[in-house]
């Protein structure tokens, strides 16, 4: 039958504009081949330009499948090694972006702003004569013969392939409303549950660490069960703030938490404030300073290893020490509990702060329903999968935009390919 399109690619974020980009380099010449990114938004790129605080974490100096959850590791080590960091720097490069290195392993472009990168990216769609079309919100797709029946908000086209880019649910604001979920299920695939990740946790209301918001602070998180099973540790900086818990550390473990409170509600989360120390090493370290100070009050020991407000706090609303005390007349039971809480401080989360704070969304289709060389779908001829859609979500620091990079550049090439 006649097409529209030669490739239709549904989502026009960071997969969706990197099989842009390759589908149209692949084709035969410029030009020689339909191709069209749809998207419902009425600018495209909102998610880059919001990401890394309007600066855009492109990727990481490092990324190794162990970085990744979701997927099976072979399968998502395939996809990461088809297009790696350093291929990503040089890609960038060669679009006139230049990436730094950060302290953390984190790679940010030199200007220190997100629309270098999309309006990059943007320019090398134009050039590959990849058609971009915004306000275009695809509401069906289905098969139709050798082709596809797309419905959308602005009509009905066709197209010989299709290349699904639409992301997940999270920052739904950006237009990421879960409805590529939909698609895939009608095309045949399944979905694994969804839930946020990379998302703020939410303490009970008037916590006292709530008191602190602003303060950021290095910390050791531990996931236990109920039974006290250690289920996960990441450690990093963590944020607190006025509803509870932010920052790398707590985004990093909040997808292990959603996921663990959903079938254990008595799980705990802890935060060892004195990461370098454990409880032994520390409850040793206080020993000695009642030693060698006895008269010393507890609180300026505190103060030596915590900022201000926190070691005041602690001791006034979780230890109940008085801050006064001098170290010599701290009893053993308080001085074992003071270590307690320091390197294994409990935080009652109530909640996280779902989909419209999360930067990423656990769960989706499997990859197993993928043929990774290509992201090609097992289930539907002619249809490409790429980047959150999948069930493959990534720490944070950079890997959920390599694994946009990578898997949305061989969905591009692929769809082109099969159509020769």
């Amino acid at each position: 039958m006649p097409t529209d399109l030669d490739i239709a690619i549904i989502g026009a974020g960071a997969a969706g504009l990197m099989a842009s980009i390759f589908a149209g380099r692949s084709a035969a010449s410029p030009g020689a081949l339909q191709i069209a990114a749809l998207d419902g938004a009425a600018k495209i790129g909102a998610k880059i330009l919001v990401a890394g605080g309007g600066r855009c974490n492109v990727t990481h100096d490092v990324v190794t499948p162990d970085d990744f959850f979701g997927g099976n590791r072979n399968q998502v080590t395939k996809v990461l090694r088809s297009f790696t960091a350093e291929n990503t720097v040089a890609f960038f490069e060669e679009l006139g972006v230049t990436l730094k290195r950060e302290e953390t392993g984190k790679l940010f472009p030199t200007t220190d702003d997100a629309q270098t990168v999309l309006d990059a990216l943007l320019r090398a769609a134009g050039e590959a004569r990849a058609e971009l079309r915004v306000g275009c919100r695809v509401e069906r797709v289905d098969r139709g013969g050798d082709a596809f029946v797309i419905t959308t908000s602005l009509g009905e086209l066709t197209a010989r392939r299709v290349v699904l880019a639409t992301g997940g649910k999270s920052l739904p604001k950006t237009g990421s409303d879960g409805h590529g979920y939909t698609i895939a299920q009608s095309l045949g695939h399944t979905v694994t549950a969804t839930t946020p990740a990379l998302v703020p946790l939410v303490l009970p209301k008037g916590h006292w660490l709530t008191t602190l918001s602003g303060l950021s602070l290095p910390v050791e998180l531990t996931l236990s069960s109920a039974s006290g099973k250690v289920l996960r540790r990441d450690s990093g900086p963590m944020l607190l703030t006025h509803f509870g818990l932010s920052g790398p550390v707590v985004l990093d473990i909040s997808r292990h938490w959603v996921a663990e409170h959903a079938s254990d509600p008595a799980c705990r989360l802890t935060a060892n404030l004195l990461p370098d120390d454990d409880f032994n090493s520390l409850d040793h370290r206080l020993q000695k300073s009642t030693h060698s100070q006895p008269r010393t009050p507890v609180i300026a020991v505190l103060r030596r290893l915590l900022p201000d407000r926190l070691a005041v706090l602690l001791l006034a609303r979780h230890a109940t020490i008085d801050p006064a005390l001098p170290m010599a007349q701290l009893s053993k039971e308080d001085r074992r509990a003071l270590a307690h809480a320091l390197t294994a401080l409990p935080l009652p989360v109530e909640r996280d702060r779902g989909y419209l704070f999360a930067e990423v969304t656990a769960g989706g289709v499997p990859l197993s329903e993928v043929d990774v060389s290509t992201m090609a779908s097992r289930r539907c001829p002619g249809l490409f999968l790429c980047g959150e859609v999948l069930d493959v979500d990534g720490r944070i620091g950079g890997y959920n935009f390599q694994w946009a990079w990578a898997s949305g550049r061989l969905a591009g090439i692929h769809a082109v390919k099969s159509l020769l």
